[in-house]
């Protein structure tokens, strides 16, 4: 067995050796210091570059020239698609080693940090961004631009109307930054003028060649209440709700539906603001040329009412042919009323024609025409003198309005209310709706006007009230109320006296009060102007007057009394006399026979 020929290394350390170390610290410190010379001097907290070392669904392995490599979460290299191997990116040194000694990188949080001026300088610059629609939002969605959370409207996704907003969730696309608001931290961008500028220059081409009266092709992009916008190639154009049917529209949506493909008509165009007014209805022969030539005035005609208005009802007869109903055709009453009261959106009537104008294409119709005029034969049904029940309508100051049939209404006047109450206000007497029994006073069947009394359905009670009220006679009764030059007095069988101030006067001096129940005395009574006055303080003022008189009648009776048997006592003797000279007669002629 040979020999191994082993030098021992010169300058060995043995004590070092059998400690555990391998080399001199000298010796390691220069390894050290050679190993550290081929890293990057990195700090936490700031931003560096790296390179994409490997990307899996998960994770991107970022080398930043340290001594170990960080995994990134893919989610946030969710803007960028087109990541590969080998790109540089920003990344944030969040630590250097954790608990488990990995390096800790972030790149959202170096987009953030570099964000605002990223931001800022796209917007100067007018720069195409890239930004990933992270979800929706009310009104439009939000959009991560260079690590924040940016706005983009609805109105700013397409030139197209939206209809499935979900559709552009987790889609990186390219924005333009159209608003920031530094002090509130707010990014408006958009999607919409990336289009726009491209369609500009196919708008101006398709403009330059339309003309009035030109029949075009498109689609329908949108409907709205007022009217739907097509689609004609690039640009677009208008159909008012009025230009889609010569009949009633509600709304568009009945006429077209979205995507459809149809013709249209140019009707105007403005090439400075863009704006192209289209028709859909003018491609139509007008309705009006198609009515029936024989229609004339005093025809019946049926048809659908389609609109309402307070004044009266659209009837459409024919498709985009409409009459109108005034209310005052409705019905033959002349109460104020709307014509919602008698017809209904959809109802489908039959009326009479009562003006037809085809040369400015309108047409009035009836309804009350289908039924007889109530006027007619009025005399003979509601004969002067004649008694009825009518129904109060309204009232004026002046009267009361009231309904004897439909159609056939009268003014009952305020002096025809009552025979005894003065009445000031019809509301005082009666009731809107209460039936009231009438006789007809008048008739004018030119002016469709009837006069009526309701006092004339009873018997006059003044006729019957000259023995109760004789002047000097004493009644109770109540004030009721107080008027300008005296008050009113209730009297009994329900009649209404008169009394002034003056004798209003109380037997202490006070004055008589509202609602005061006390004994009048009637001082003047007219029949023919239905008047009573009383006064309460004749009640006792007269009353010592009464005495006297009654005082100086009983002398004057005694006196007469006195005087009377002084006669009688003079006749008596005088008698005696006569008949003693008639017996001393008699026995004179008795000697002689």
């Amino acid at each position: 067995m040979s020999k191994l020929n082993i030098q021992p290394v010169e300058g060995f350390d043995w004590e070092e050796f059998e400690k555990g170390a391998s080399a001199s610290s000298a010796s390691r410190a220069e390894q050290e210091a050679a190993y550290a010379g081929t890293l990057n001097n990195i700090k936490e907290q700031e931003v560096t570059v790296g390179k994409v070392a490997s990307i899996s669904k998960r994770e991107v392995v970022v080398n930043i020239g340290f001594k170990s490599e960080a995994s990134i979460s893919a989610s946030e290299f969710r803007y960028n698609p087109d990541l590969k191997v080998g790109d540089e990116v920003e990344v944030f040194v969040e630590s250097q080693e954790d608990k488990k000694g990995q390096l800790v990188l972030s790149h959202r949080k170096a987009r953030a940090a570099r964000s605002w001026d990223l931001i800022t300088e796209a917007l100067e610059k007018d720069e195409i961004v890239k930004g990933y629609v992270k979800s929706r939002t009310k009104g439009g969605m939000i959009v991560d631009v260079f690590g924040i959370e940016a706005f983009l409207p609805g109105s700013q996704i397409d030139v197209r109307p939206i209809r499935d907003y979900d559709a552009y969730v987790d889609k990186t696309m390219e924005f333009k930054i159209v608003k920031v608001n530094n002090e509130f931290k707010n990014v408006v961008v958009s999607h919409k003028v990336l289009i726009e500028a491209e369609l500009e220059a196919q708008k101006a081409e398709i403009i330059s060649k339309l003309e009035k009266g030109q029949i075009l092709e498109g689609v329908v992009k949108n409907i709205t209440s007022y009217g739907v916008f097509i689609d004609l190639g690039g640009v677009d154009g208008l159909i008012h709700i009025t230009d889609l049917s010569w009949g009633r529209v509600s709304h568009p949506s009945e006429v077209v539906s979205l995507d459809e493909t149809i013709k249209v008509v140019i009707l105007e165009f403005d090439e400075n603001k863009k704006r192209i007014a289209l028709g859909l209805k003018q491609l139509q022969p007008h309705p009006w040329d198609a009515l029936s030539p024989d229609l004339k005035v005093g025809d019946k005609i049926k048809g659908k009412v389609v609109v309402m208005a307070d004044y009266g009802a659209f009837v459409e007869v024919a498709p985009g042919v409409e009459g109108l109903v005034h209310v005052s055709e409705m019905s033959w009453t002349q109460h104020l009323r709307t014509a919602n009261d008698f017809l209904h959106v959809g109802d489908e009537i039959e009326t009479v024609v009562l003006s037809l104008d085809r040369e400015d294409r309108k047409m009035s119709l009836g309804l009350k025409q289908l039924k007889e005029d109530p006027w007619a034969g009025i005399e003979q049904r509601f004969p002067v003198g004649s008694r009825h029940k009518a129904r109060v309508r309204n009232f004026t100051n002046f009267g009361v309005f009231v309904e004897i049939e439909e159609g056939v209404d009268g003014l009952v006047h305020i002096s025809d209310l009552s025979w005894t109450k003065k009445v000031k206000h019809p509301s005082e007497f009666t009731t809107v709706g209460a039936m009231l029994d009438i006789q007809v006073l008048e008739i004018d069947v030119e002016n469709r006007r009837l006069s009526l009394g309701h006092k004339q359905t009873e018997e006059n009670p003044w006729d019957a009230l000259d023995g109760v009220f004789k002047v000097g006679t004493i009644h109770t009764g109540t004030v009721l109320e107080f008027v300008d030059k005296g008050a009113v007095i209730a009297l009994p069988h329900d009649v209404e006296g008169f009394a002034t101030p003056r004798h209003l006067t109380k037997q202490d001096g006070s004055q008589a009060q509202k609602g005061e129940t006390l004994e009048f005395r009637v001082i003047e009574y007219n029949k023919d102007s239905r008047r009573i006055i009383v006064s309460h303080s004749r009640t006792f003022e007269e009353a010592p007057k009464n005495e006297e008189r009654r005082g100086r009648g009983n002398r004057a009776s005694r006196q007469e009394s006195n005087n009377d048997a002084a006669v009688a006592n003079n006749n008596a003797n005088s008698e005696r006399a006569t008949l003693g000279n008639l017996e001393a007669l008699a026995a004179l002629k008795e000697k002689l026979s």
